[in-house]
């Protein structure tokens, strides 16, 4: 037993998954300044009862702006690109207000799921204008007490092809914006596309997070391209391709080939699942596609990954809880993923995705922030496959959110 007299929080008896028994994690000044068994100390305790303790969940991909869409428009769409049409007939009325209100539901929903830090992609072009940055800097302004979080900027319509679109992201990334997206399939000059966005991400020192190849026709694709930049530019590790659709169609040996290329390059990839599967292969009459490329098989080669949550509630997915402890699950069901592959399925939506947005501060480790959520297992295996209540959370050591147990009322005769 260890004396200390300087912690102002003790969390008692919180298992870890890199301890085999619980331990205790004294907190000064919303940091972590201990980790060990039975500190002694008098100070405010949190006895977690050997549950599992978590530094919370991290969404690297998720759109706050244009979620909870539902009743606004037809629903019957069927592609990216009719999703696309869709949302674009309806943001051109978007208000900050309205954008704030509907983004702030989908942050309240991803706090008391375990969401501590999340990368929310935010459409900026001559339509939306930047009301959409505007209502998503507030939202990140104003849950900064439950969640960090970090706006990529980037145009969803084009950008060679959109006049003005390129003078207001600028614009966003001079206030601030902490990452540059794009979406080279929806251009009329793709690579024009690409080279533009690495010019502005190397102006401004932001990684880049694409939008890439949402089909399943391997026999084109811009990764050849995305690659050949990032190592030009020596933007290894700096780079995420979300979707990437056409991996999940190639034969083993192209898909070998493209896996070193990725790993080599130092590119992360983002798969996102419910959208991934809702609008892939819906022509097929039998026999349909998934559409999912399998993020813990490229993990296993040496490919940066994360799964993430992408939309909520609009055209391009009709349903979602911002939950990534459930998203993980999913992906897990529909990857065919052995329970040996379960832990890397939890890294998924914690370390990994920490690791492609450069956190260098994240993890229940000695001097990062006093981030945690507390999952109602105490076996960390389990945590995928029994879909535990996260059931206390924690920013900076102070408490954000608690889902008490539920209370079952047995017949009594």
């Amino acid at each position: 037993m260890t004396t200390q007299t300087a912690f102002d929080q003790i969390f008692r008896n919180a298992l870890l998954r890199s301890s085999a028994t619980p331990v205790d994690i004294g907190v000064k000044g919303g940091r972590i300044a201990a980790i060990e068994p039975q500190l002694a100390c008098e100070a405010v305790e949190v006895d977690l009862s050997g549950r599992l303790a978590l530094p919370g969940f991290v969404d690297t991909h998720i759109h706050l702006d244009k979620a909870c869409l539902l009743g606004r428009c037809g629903h019957n769409h069927g592609s990216v690109s009719e999703a696309i049409r869709a949302v674009a007939g309806m943001k051109k009325d978007f208000t900050v207000e309205d954008v704030y209100a509907r983004g702030a539901k989908v942050l309240e929903r991803a706090i008391v799921h375990g969401t501590t830090r999340m990368r929310t992609h935010v459409e900026i072009d001559p339509r939306i204008g930047l009301r959409g940055y505007e209502a998503v800097k507030a939202l990140k302004r104003d849950h900064a007490w439950a969640i960090d979080l970090s706006l990529c900027v980037f145009p969803q319509e084009g950008l060679t092809n959109d006049p003005g679109a390129e003078e207001l992201l600028v614009q966003a990334l001079r206030d601030g914006g902490e990452s540059i997206g794009g979406c080279p399939y929806m251009d009329s000059d793709p690579n024009a596309h690409l080279e533009r966005i690495f010019d502005l991400a190397q102006e401004f020192d932001v990684d880049v997070d694409l939008h890439l190849d949402f089909d399943l026709d391997p026999s084109w694709w811009h990764l050849d391209e995305v690659c050949r930049q990032t190592e030009r530019r020596s933007y290894q590790g700096r780079v995420a391709i979300g979707h990437v659709t056409k991996l999940s169609a190639l034969p083993p040996e192209r898909l070998k080939a493209a896996t070193a290329q990725l790993a080599n390059a130092g590119v992360a990839v983002t798969v996102l699942p419910a959208t991934d599967l809702y609008l892939m292969g819906r022509e097929a009459t039998h026999n349909a596609p998934r559409g999912l490329t399998l993020a813990h098989k490229l993990v296993d080669n040496g490919v940066l990954c994360s799964v993430a949550t992408n939309n909520v509630l609009n055209p391009f997915t009709p349903f979602g809880d911002a939950s990534l402890l459930r998203m993980a699950n999913f992906y897990a069901n529909v990857a065919h993923a052995s329970v040996s592959d379960f832990d890397t399925c939890l890294d998924l939506v914690t370390d990994l995705p920490a690791r492609l947005m450069n956190l260098g501060d994240y993890g229940i480790k000695v001097g990062n922030p006093a981030d945690l959520i507390v999952l109602d297992t105490k076996d960390s295996r389990f945590a995928i496959a029994e879909l535990p209540d996260v059931v206390m959370g924690f920013k900076n050591g102070r408490q954000t959110f608690e889902r008490p147990r539920p209370t079952l009322f047995s017949s009594r005769s």
